[in-house]
C-alpha cells in the first residue's frame, strides 16, 4: 500500500524530530538547527518513499523553484495571519505592550519549520493526494481537512471548537493551496508563514499550544468568542471567514487551472494500489 509505504517513514522522521526540537527548546540555535534538519530530512524521506512506491519523480517537491514558492505561501500566510489579528485588535481583543524576544523569535523559525514541513507531508503530500486520486478532490479536502483538525484536540489548550475551525480554515485551505499549485511548496510557505506569524512575531497562542515569546509582546484579552481564547486566534471567527475567503481563492483557481479532479462515485474503500 502507498499510503502506508509512504506514511510510515515520513510520521517516523517527524516524531523523532519533534522530540527533538522540542527537548532543546531552551536553546533557540539549537532548536532552528533541529527544526530546520526535521524538515530538510522529511522532504527527503517523502521524496524517497515517492520515488520507490510509485517509480516516478516526486514533482510535487522538486528543488526547483521551490524558494520562491515557499517565500510567495510565507507572504500570504503572514498577511492572512496579520489581517486576523488586526479585527481582533480592532474589537479590543489584542494590544502590543512592548518588545518581544529576538532569540525567542529565531528558536520559532526552526519550530514551526518543522511543524509546518511535517504536516504539510503527511495531511497534504501523503494523504490528500493519495485520497484524492481515489474519491476526487473535493471529497479528499473535506476528510483530510477534518483529520487535521482533530489532530489539534491533542494540543495542551485544545478545545472541540478549536480543532473544527482548524479543519475549516486551515485543513481545507491548505489542501486547496495545493490543489491550485500542484507542489507542497505553497501549503509550506503559507503553513509556516501563518504560524511563524502567530508566534514569532504577535507573540499568541497557536492550537493551544501555550503562549510564545516571538518579536512583539503581544496581550489578548477579552470573549473568547472573538479572541480564541486559550486556543489562540486560529479559534476566531475571523480566521475561519479569512481561512474560507481563501479555499475559495485556491479552488477557483484549482479550477481554472483543470486541477480539480472529479468525484468518483464508484471509488474502493481501499486506497491500496
Amino acid at each position: 500500500m502507498r499510503l502506508l509505504k509512504q506514511l510510515v517513514p515520513v510520521a517516523v522522521v517527524a516524531f523523532a524530530g519533534s522530540a527533538i526540537v522540542g527537548a532543546v527548546q531552551g536553546s533557540s540555535l539549537l532548536t532552528l538547527l533541529f527544526g530546520v534538519a526535521t524538515a530538510v530530512l522529511t522532504v527527503l524521506v517523502y521524496a524517497r518513499m515517492v520515488r520507490w512506491s510509485e517509480r516516478r519523480a516526486p514533482v510535487e517537491v522538486a528543488a526547483q523553484g521551490a524558494a520562491r514558492a515557499i517565500a510567495r505561501g510565507a507572504l500570504i500566510g503572514v498577511a492572512l495571519f496579520a489581517a486576523v489579528i488586526a479585527n481582533i485588535a480592532l474589537v479590543g481583543g489584542y494590544r502590543i505592550d512592548g518588545q518581544g524576544s529576538v532569540a525567542g523569535a529565531v528558536g520559532l523559525l526552526g519550530f514551526m519549520a518543522a511543524a509546518a514541513v511535517t504536516e504539510e507531508v503527511l495531511f497534504r503530500g501523503i494523504l490528500f493526494r493519495i485520497v484524492e486520486e481515489r474519491t476526487g478532490t473535493w471529497p479528499a479536502l473535506a476528510l483530510t481537512g477534518l483529520l487535521f483538525g482533530l489532530s489539534h484536540l491533542f494540543n495542551p489548550h485544545a478545545n472541540l471548537w478549536g480543532a473544527i475551525a482548524v479543519a475549516v480554515e486551515a485543513g481545507g485551505m491548505l489542501a486547496a493551496a495545493y490543489a491550485a499549485t500542484r507542489t507542497l511548496w505553497v501549503p509550506i510557505g503559507v503553513h509556516f508563514g501563518w504560524n511563524f506569524a502567530a508566534a514569532g512575531i504577535f507573540s499568541a497562542e497557536v492550537s493551544g499550544n501555550g503562549a510564545t515569546q516571538g518579536l512583539l509582546h503581544g496581550v489578548t484579552s477579552g470573549p473568547a468568542l472573538l479572541t480564541g481564547g486559550e486556543f489562540g486566534p486560529e479559534a476566531s471567527p475571523y480566521a475561519v471567514v479569512f481561512g474560507l475567503l481563501l479555499t475559495v481563492v485556491f479552488m477557483w483557481l484549482a479550477r481554472r487551472r483543470g486541477n480539480v479532479v472529479p468525484i468518483r462515485r464508484g471509488a474502493t474503500a481501499t486506497l491500496a494500489q
